[in-house]
């Protein structure tokens, strides 16, 4: 990871990713967002995750390593819940209702028996790039900084994947995350849309969806390495660095 200078603003970004978002954070859009959140913390609000933390996906997922998108709508908005991998929380906390789908569902498909904690960064040091189309929220206040600017930062790096990289599997589950799936060319990768694993939509049509099986096959089919879906039975030491 390296840090760049912005207006004397540090941003730490994978450099596999700095190369190609660097423009972003000159934007009108960004400079919006930052005073958006500035004036947030000012306030006295809680803002998940920390700041260092916000681009944790990238920073864990190098771009040339992506191989399958899991897109979220925005992250936990409980007390030490996002840690910036959409879905996961770090070891100790408890699993959150649509991560215990989740496994649910793994289990279901591939017959990995679910993991004691909710730790992905396994996953995202796989190629899988676990992604929020939102990267902050405010405490106990879920889509509090939907239209505040991260849209379009996550467009552009859906966009990136799309045109730069083939044959990436795009897993969009809820119609939030779905609305991705107008940046996505079907015909270079491949789009699993489903509803979202909340115990609210879970029951109408994720289980069921076999979304795991469903990737490998693909990444198989074109010459990639399948995931290892299967979470060690504790979470690895070096991955806790993440």
């Amino acid at each position: 990871m390296i840090e760049a200078d912005t207006e004397n603003r540090r941003i730490k970004l994978n450099p596999t990713w700095l190369s190609r978002l660097v423009n972003e954070f000159e934007k009108p859009y960004m400079a919006e967002l930052r005073a958006f959140l500035f004036r947030e913390k000012k306030a006295g609000k809680a803002i998940y995750p920390r700041g260092e933390e916000i681009f944790a996906a990238l920073n864990s997922t190098p771009f040339e390593e992506v191989r399958v998108v899991i897109l979220g709508q925005d992250p936990y908005h409980g007390v030490n819940q996002a840690h910036g991998l959409s879905f996961s929380v770090r070891p100790g906390i408890p699993i959150p209702p649509s991560l215990i789908n989740i496994y649910r569902e793994l289990r279901d498909d591939l017959g990995i028996a679910p993991a004691r904690h909710g730790w992905l960064m396994p996953w995202a040091r796989d190629g899988v790039l676990l992604l929020n189309s939102v990267l902050s929220v405010e405490h106990g206040k879920p889509a509090s900084h939907q239209n505040c600017g991260w849209e379009t930062f996550t467009d552009k790096i859906v966009n990136l994947i799309d045109s730069e990289l083939q044959g990436v599997v795009f897993i969009l589950w809820g119609s939030y995350a779905q609305r991705k799936a107008a940046h996505v060319d079907a015909k270079k990768h491949l789009l699993l849309s489903a509803p979202h694993p909340s115990p609210f939509s879970a029951s109408r049509g994720f289980f069921g969806s076999r979304p795991f099986s469903q990737t490998n096959d693909w990444l198989k089919s074109h010459g990639k390495s399948p995931i290892n879906w299967q979470l060690p039975s504790l979470p690895l030491s070096a991955d806790l660095d993440g």
